[in-house]
Order: C-alpha cells, then sequence, then structure tokens
C-alpha cells in the first residue's frame, strides 16, 4: 500500500497528539537504550530527518548544532515543546526529507529514526540524507523493517495492509538492502527485537555522485 506524502503529512497531522503512546512500549522494551547509543555519536551540525514528535531529543549529546525536519506541521509543534521542556536548543523546519531544502555537505551527522518505512520513496530520502552529509561524515540510522525469523516475516506480510492504513508504515522494507540501493556505504549494522529493527552506521560511498 502506497502513500503520497500529502497523504502521510495528513495522516501525521491528525495523529500527532497520540502519536507518542506509539513509542512507549517499544522505548519500554529497550529501544531507548539502542538509541541513546546511536545518537550519541552524533557530532558537529547535525540533521535529524522525520523527528517527528521529538522523542529522539533527549538521546542528543551536548554541544551539537542540532536542525530537526518532518513533514508534518502537527508533529513538529509537539516537538517544539519537547525541546523547549529539554531546554534543547533545535532548528525545526517543515521539510519532506525526500527534497531536502539545505546545500550540498551541510551536516556532519544525519540521523534518522524510524522513518524509512513511510517515505514514498525511501531511496530518495537516503539519497538526499547523503547528499547532505559531509564528506567523511556519518548517517546514524535506526530503522524497522522485515525480521529475519521467518514466522515473524510472515506475520508481517500477513499484517501489511492494516500496519500501513494509520501512518503509513510499511513495515516489510529491507532498510540495508534500501541503503545499498543509495548508494551508502554501512559501516557497522546490528539488528535488535526479533530482527526486526536496524542500527546502522553508514558513510556515503567515496566517489559517489551527490
Amino acid at each position: 500500500m502506497n502513500f503520497s506524502i500529502t497523504e502521510i503529512q495528513q495522516k501525521y497531522d491528525a495523529g500527532a497528539r497520540s502519536y507518542n503512546f506509539t513509542e512507549v512500549v517499544p522505548e519500554w522494551l529497550g529501544l531507548g537504550r539502542v538509541r541513546r547509543r546511536l545518537f550519541s555519536r552524533a557530532t558537529g551540525r547535525v540533521l535529524e530527518t522525520g523527528v517527528g514528535t521529538g522523542f529522539s531529543l533527549k538521546y542528543y549529546p551536548e554541544g551539537i548544532d542540532l536542525t530537526a525536519v518532518d513533514m508534518s506541521e502537527g508533529m513538529l509543534k509537539i516537538a517544539r515543546n519537547r525541546a523547549v521542556s529539554l531546554s534543547f536548543s533545535t532548528t525545526f523546519q517543515q521539510m519532506n526529507v525526500q527534497e531536502l531544502e539545505f546545500d550540498d555537505h551541510s551536516f556532519d551527522t544525519v540521523c534518522d529514526s524510524l522513518c524509512l518505512c513511510t517515505y514514498p520513496d525511501p531511496v530518495k530520502a537516503l539519497q538526499e540524507m547523503m547528499r547532505v552529509c559531509k564528506p567523511g561524515g556519518r548517517l546514524l540510522l535506526l530503522e524497522h523493517g522485515l525480521s529475519d525469523r521467518n514466522w515473524m516475516k510472515r506475520y508481517q506480510y500477513w499484517r501489511a495492509e492494516a500496519q500501513a492504513k494509520p501512518l503509513g508504515c510499511c513495515w516489510t522494507r529491507e532498510p540495508q538492502e534500501l541503503m545499498k540501493q543509495a548508494g551508502i556505504n554501512i559501516l557497522s549494522a546490528r539488528r535488535h527485537f526479533l530482527g526486526m529493527f536496524h542500527e546502522v552506521i553508514a558513510e556515503p560511498k567515496v566517489g559517489e555522485t551527490q
């Protein structure tokens, strides 16, 4: 099931107030520890794509210069309030990640958390992340997709349409394969929680056109 950017934006605007509840269970299961370990590696000028309600803000180290974007103004409103409550200085912008409005090589670190399942064209979104990342910079990606357990894969395919309807989540994608298609060089990767969640540190491939 495929949705347009406009349809996804409308879904997240409508569901912004209740979205935090969808984050609680994964955080309780330990996803918060994974986010903290991954995003604590962010340095310099940092971009978070698909910041949502700002759930990841508390996991960034001090001293970074963070810009956060999301297609949904409803989600950004909550993220701005969260940043204030955390006293975390952040620049927020409403933006389509598939068409980032930043110059090439603008950021030292680009972070994305559980968003590849939602972008209509995830390869294009990844290429945009790579384009705005400086040479020698890092992409820190926490994504979910197909499990590496066959029984869980069968369940995911069975539930795929129902999973996608509320917020456009296509959880049958293969995140690491999408990264390779985008021309991203995976430096390290770990799977978590029945093999569904991917913790990836990556960089643009040397000589790749951006």
